[in-house]
């Protein structure tokens, strides 16, 4: 595969850092059939982002306020943030702080 040549691109978090040495090594391999891959890759992506239910949902007016906030700082919609806090908990990657 071929080399990046580092002085081109510098990695903006320790994730994209890891990516790179990971390219860099040849872990990469490429796929038998990539037609295949990307229509697995795009259904997979249709059903994650299809929202087929529809829930009511009370919150204090404080907790909305906030949630708009944190929504708006996010640069998303604040429906949006809030279904991938449901997402993030119910598959365990929503971790605390402390």
């Amino acid at each position: 595969m071929k080399k990046l040549n580092k002085g081109a691109f510098k990695p903006i978090d320790q994730e994209e850092k890891d990516l790179m040495e990971s390219i860099e090594r040849d872990e990469w391999q490429p796929v038998n059939n990539i037609e295949q891959e990307k229509e697995k890759a795009i259904a997979a992506a249709r059903n994650t982002l299809k929202k087929d239910k529809r829930i009511n949902l009370r919150l204090t007016q404080k907790d909305y306020r906030q949630m708009q906030i944190k929504a708006i700082e996010e640069g998303i919609p604040y429906q949006t943030l809030i279904s991938s806090i449901v997402h993030k908990y119910l598959n365990g990657s929503l971790v605390s702080k402390s």
